[in-house]
């Protein structure tokens, strides 16, 4: 297996610290709100890494986390009026449920931010014994940037030429303890309003990027095989990761380095001013999340990917071809008469061989599901060529539609398709609307706005009209 290291700039050949064994670590989303088709990639592609892996032999220890204390999860949860720790965990719910729809396989381990502070006070206080980190006037942390000799090794940004603004925690103004703009925040003092834990600096909360370093350690060990992300991530947060977990730890903190391209919406950025902004539960609406994924993998992991309705659609084409195909064979073996092959369908089945070995060498060249798909629709019209105007044997058709199934579960494709995931959902909001119209209705209106409140954490935002109740979902 290849594989592109952006530590290395070059394709590399994969070989683990531990044989048969993979130690990933993936960054998982921020939960303020529902995932949206950014966040989807990484968690598309990445589950199909681990699918292959799997299939390649190997045991792989997957570790993705969960951010759930934050600046967005604070304000969200300031506007809503509800503790951060409530409305984080109400979007790790709703997260877990459209990881599920897209057949994005749970982690080995999901650590929260917020259950792993004391690793995170720790490592810190190494960092600080280490001179590598130091402490203000008012318990502010900051991690001294330029103390660590391989700073920008990931990126391949010059430290002298970096300026200050980088990312969440890079910048932090106001401050005239801090020795040097490129250091960044290891730990930040409470404000008003926000949920803190005790330090020796101060009552506070971690910053950032330490809380992958912590999460990564404890459930992978110093050093680890792979870790994985956005290609957004790579500055500052992975340099900044790798910063404080090889000052702290004293080994190499990842061998390999995997980083999925940007996702634009029709050739621009995603983003909420541009109204361009989709979440996942958007394209449930409209598309089975099986054409989601597959228009995910339909490109090279590492290049930009580009989002539209029409690219859907073909998406959406393609994947019919391959449930077409599994269909007619069930079709075509419930008519079936005979159990055993002849030897033309012997030869046939053999001949499935060279797309699945197409397949495995395509993917083992840096993870290339684009030309993965394209084994399979070879591997398609094969099986269309052999079952037409004839009726095979069972033996064969099982042998067909086996070898196509076992590609398209490596990819984590579905071939039934799913309607219940947004139906379901939609009773249940329905369900509670229709309970809060009877107890208001009964003047019960506590329970009225407590189911109110409910459905807003959710968020689900509801509309009381002269035509009756409506909902919808939050921006």
């Amino acid at each position: 297996m290849k594989i592109f290291n952006t530590l290395s700039q070059r394709k590399e050949e994969f070989t683990p610290l531990t044989p048969g064994i993979i130690k990933m670590y993936v960054c998982g989303p921020t939960v303020y709100n529902l995932i949206h088709i950014g966040n989807a990639r990484p968690m598309i592609v990445f589950d199909t890494f681990r699918r292959f892996m799997e299939h390649k032999g190997y045991e792989v220890d997957f570790v993705s986390n969960f951010t759930d204390v934050d600046d967005k999860i604070i304000n969200a949860a300031n506007d809503k009026g509800i503790p951060s720790s409530e409305l984080s965990e109400n979007f790790i719910k709703e997260c877990k449920k459209d990881m599920e729809a897209m057949n994005v396989r749970p982690a080995t381990v999901h650590p929260k931010a917020t259950e792993e502070i004391q690793g995170m006070v720790s490592m810190i206080d190494t960092l600080i014994k280490k001179g590598y980190a130091y402490d203000t006037k008012d318990g502010t942390v900051y991690y001294r940037t330029r103390k660590f000799k391989g700073y920008g090794k990931l990126s391949h940004k010059n430290i002298d030429d970096l300026e200050s603004g980088h990312g969440r925690d890079l910048k932090v103004t106001g401050n005239e303890d801090k020795e040097d703009y490129l250091d960044f925040v290891l730990w930040k003092p409470k404000k008003e309003g926000e949920p803190a834990w005790e330090s020796p600096w101060c009552a506070g909360r971690p910053g950032w990027h330490i809380e992958c370093s912590v999460m990564a350690k404890r459930y992978l060990g110093d050093t680890i095989d792979i870790h994985a992300g956005g290609e957004d991530l790579i500055f500052p947060h992975h340099e900044n990761e790798i910063a404080q977990s090889e000052a702290a730890n004293e080994k190499p903190f990842a061998r390999y380095w995997m980083h999925n391209g940007f996702l634009n919406i029709d050739h621009v950025k995603m983003s909420k001013s541009a109204g361009n902004f989709f979440t996942v539960r958007d394209i449930a609406e409209k598309f089975d999340l099986m054409v989601l994924r597959f228009f995910m993998l339909s490109g090279h992991y590492r290049s930009p990917l580009n989002f539209s309705a029409e690219m859907m659609e073909q998406a959406k084409a393609g994947l019919e071809r391959i449930r077409g195909c599994v269909s007619n064979l069930a079709f075509l073996y419930g008519k079936a008469e005979r159990d055993s092959m002849d030897s033309e369908e012997e030869e046939a089945s053999k001949g499935l061989k060279a797309f699945e070995e197409k397949f495995d060498s395509v993917m083992e060249d840096d993870l290339n599901t684009a030309d993965a798909i394209t084994a399979i629709f070879d591997m398609v019209k094969f099986i269309n060529n052999e079952t037409k105007g004839k009726l095979p044997s069972k033996a064969a058709l099982k042998a067909f539609k086996d070898s196509l199934t076992g590609l398209t579960n490596i990819l984590g494709l579905r071939l039934d398709e799913r309607s219940d995931y947004l139906d379901s959902e939609k009773a249940e909001i329905e369900a509670l609307i229709e309970r809060r119209q009877e107890a208001r209705k009964n003047k019960d209106f506590a329970a009225a706005d407590a189911i109110r409140s409910q459905l807003l954490e959710r968020g689900i935002i509801l509309e009381d009209t002269r035509a009756g109740v409506k909902w919808k979902r939050a921006e």
